[in-house]
C-alpha cells in the first residue's frame, strides 16, 4: 500500500464525523425501504426542519463539549430568552425589539455568568449548569404564571414589529407546486452556523485555542492559550445560540409553554456526541454535529411515516448514544493504527 493510499485512510479514520455519516446514510436507506411517504420532498423538507430545531443548539454544544464543558441549562435558556422578550414586551409595554435587545442580553449573560463561576470556582460546570436549569425553569414557570395567571407567553401576535420578525427568523420559502414542500429559513440559518463554526475551528487561531483547552488545560495555559476566556467565550455562544433559536420559535408560533425545553439539552448533546464529539474534550467537530442532529430529524420522521409507536424514539436516542461512546474509542483506536502503519512504512523507505 503506497503511502498516498495510507494518509488518506489515517485522514479518514481520524475524522470526528465518520462514523456518524455511514449511520445517517443507512438510517435513510432503511426509512426510504420500509416508509413510503418518507421519499417525498415535503417530508424532506419536514425532516430537515427537524433536525435544524436541534441543530442550530447543538453546533454551539458542539464547539463547547470540544472545549471539555457540558451546558445542562441550554435547554431552558430558549425559554428563558422568550419569556424575557414577551413579558418585558407585552407586559411592561416596551417595544418588541427593546424586548429583544435585553433578552440576548439576558441570554449572553446567563452564558458568561455559567463560564465565569465555573473557571473561578473549579466546580464542573455539569454542576454548575445543572444549577442553572433548575434555577431557570423555576423563573420560566415563576414569572409566567404571576404575570399571565398561565403557563403559555404572551402571545405576540399583532404586536409591533413581530411582522418582520417572522420575516427575519420564519420564513418559508416554496420550492415545489406540494403545499408541504417549503424551506423553512431556520435550516438555511443552521446550514450558516454548521459553516461558520467549522471554518473557525480548522481555519483560525481560535479553533486551536477550543482544541486545546479540552484536550490538556494545564499544556493550552503553558503555551499561551487563555483558556478561561475561551471557556467563557464558548458559554457565551450557547447564550447566543439559545437567544436565536428562541426568536425563531416566537415569530413562527407568537407565545411559547414556560414549562417547555426541559430535557432539549440533552438532544443537544446527544447530536454533538452522535456526530463525533468526544465527551472528554478536545475532539469533535461542528460538521458532525449537523449530520447528528440529521440523524435525529431523520428518525423523528421516519418512525411517524412508517406508522410506529413514537415511544420507540426514546429506546433509538439512547441506543445511538451508547453506539456513539463506543465508538469513540474504536475511531481513536483506529486513527492510531494508521498512524503506527504509517509511520512504519515512512520507515521501511
Amino acid at each position: 500500500m503506497d503511502s498516498g493510499r495510507l494518509g488518506l485512510i489515517k485522514r479518514v479514520l481520524s475524522r470526528p464525523e465518520f462514523s456518524a455519516v455511514i449511520a445517517a446514510f443507512s438510517i435513510y436507506v432503511f426509512f426510504w425501504i420500509v416508509a413510503e411517504p418518507f421519499r417525498t420532498l415535503a417530508a424532506s423538507m419536514t425532516i430537515l426542519y427537524q433536525a435544524s430545531t436541534i441543530g442550530v443548539m447543538a453546533v454551539s454544544v458542539s464547539l463547547l463539549m470540544i472545549g471539555g464543558e457540558f451546558d445542562l441549562s441550554a435547554g431552558v435558556a430558549v425559554v428563558t430568552v422568550a419569556v424575557v422578550t414577551s413579558l418585558t414586551t407585552h407586559n411592561l409595554g416596551l417595544p418588541l425589539f427593546v424586548g429583544m435587545l435585553l433578552s440576548l442580553a439576558s441570554s449572553i449573560g446567563i452564558g458568561i455568568w455559567n463560564g465565569w463561576l465555573m473557571t473561578k470556582t473549579g466546580i464542573p460546570s455539569f454542576l454548575i449548569t445543572l444549577s442553572a436549569l433548575f434555577m431557570l425553569f423555576g423563573i420560566n414557570l415563576g414569572f409566567t404564571r404571576l404575570a399571565t395567571r398561565s403557563v403559555a407567553t404572551p402571545n405576540l401576535a399583532g404586536t409591533p414589529g413581530h411582522n418582520l420578525l417572522r420575516i427575519i427568523f420564519a420564513t418559508e420559502f416554496k420550492i415545489a407546486a406540494d403545499p408541504g414542500s417549503k424551506l423553512s429559513i431556520l435550516i438555511i440559518y443552521w446550514l450558516i452556523f454548521v459553516a461558520i463554526a467549522t471554518f473557525v475551528l480548522l481555519r483560525t487561531r481560535i479553533g486551536n485555542w477550543i482544541f486545546a483547552s479540552g484536550g490538556n488545560q494545564n499544556s493550552a495555559r503553558a503555551v499561551g492559550v487563555p483558556v478561561t476566556k475561551v471557556k467563557i467565550g464558548l458559554f457565551a455562544f450557547v447564550g447566543f445560540s439559545a437567544w436565536f433559536y428562541s426568536m425563531h420559535q416566537i415569530s413562527a408560533y407568537n407565545s411559547i409553554q414556560a414549562g417547555s425545553g426541559y430535557g432539549n439539552e440533552f438532544l443537544y448533546i446527544i447530536a454533538a456526541v452522535v456526530g463525533g464529539c468526544a465527551l472528554t474534550g478536545g475532539y469533535g467537530s461542528a460538521f458532525g454535529s449537523a449530520i447528528g442532529a440529521l440523524i435525529y430529524g431523520m428518525t423523528v420522521q421516519g418512525i411517524v411515516y412508517a406508522g410506529w409507536d413514537p415511544s420507540w424514539f426514546r429506546f433509538f436516542l439512547g441506543f445511538m448514544l451508547l453506539l456513539a461512546v463506543l465508538d469513540r474509542k474504536s475511531t481513536r483506536l483506529n486513527s492510531s493504527h494508521a498512524n503506527i502503519s504509517y509511520a512504519v512504512f515512512c520507515l521501511k523507505k
